[in-house]
């Protein structure tokens, strides 16, 4: 599957469009996790732990995307897009989310 976060793809052509596909992620740090996040934040930095969390959890919300767009009866997604919100102190929210289509290369 094709995804990309621009309107077009250079030598496709869009034949169909199914509409909105997404992909949920809602993920929390365990208590050790915030323990030491909380530790980093004291002195600076990069909080490691977080990062591979979001990175972790953008991938996953792609997957999830991807094949949300697969059932639709897509073969790409254009339009891509995050977005991301906090639910509580300790939990982040990722949605991966685009426009579900077929498309066919450019004879």
């Amino acid at each position: 599957m094709i995804v990309v976060t621009t309107e077009n793809i250079v030598g496709y052509k869009v034949l169909g469009m199914y509409g909105q596909c997404f992909g949920v992620v809602v993920r929390s740090r365990g208590i050790a996790g915030n323990l030491m996040a909380a530790l980093r934040s004291i002195f600076g930095g990069e909080i490691k732990e977080y990062t591979s969390m979001l990175e972790e959890a953008r991938r996953h919300a792609t997957d999830r995307m991807v094949a949300n767009a697969r059932l639709m009866g897509a073969n790409a997604i254009v339009m891509m897009r995050f977005d991301s919100s906090e639910i509580g102190q300790t939990m982040s929210e990722i949605v991966a989310y685009g426009t579900a289509v077929t498309i066919e290369p450019i004879a």
